[in-house]
């Protein structure tokens, strides 16, 4: 049969990886046991000035289908499946400098990335 789609032409993604830097990873629990929260959510949503932005969220329990990436310092880390695909190899680090905080992303799925830092486009 031509044309068709087996499964073994059908790459099916079963690895994910996003990391955090101590840095980020700090600030995130500083943060999370300031506020006694349980997940903390990082997520992609449309928007921002190059097409997509980041997000973060505190939220009390993840959805069905969310991952949940327990880290070595106890912090539950939950990423929804839209987003997953943008940020699997992504790097989470926090800077803190004369031009201000926030955390930075090194993701090997953006095309192109807005000078603010929190968006860009795949």
């Amino acid at each position: 049969m031509t044309g068709g789609i087996t499964m073994d032409s059908v790459q099916q993604e079963t690895d994910f990886n996003i990391t955090f830097t101590n840095a980020a990873l700090g600030e995130m629990k500083k943060f999370a046991e300031i506020e006694g929260i349980n997940y903390f959510r990082i997520s992609v949503l449309p928007g921002g000035c190059s097409g997509f932005k980041y997000n973060f969220n505190i939220i009390d329990n993840p959805e069905m289908d969310d991952m949940v990436i327990e880290q070595e310092n106890g912090l539950k880390v939950v990423v929804d499946p839209f987003s997953s695909s943008y940020l699997n190899g992504t790097l989470v680090h926090y800077v803190m400098d004369m031009m201000g905080s926030g955390f930075t992303f090194k993701n090997p799925n953006a095309t192109a990335k807005c000078g603010c830092g929190t968006s860009f486009s795949a």
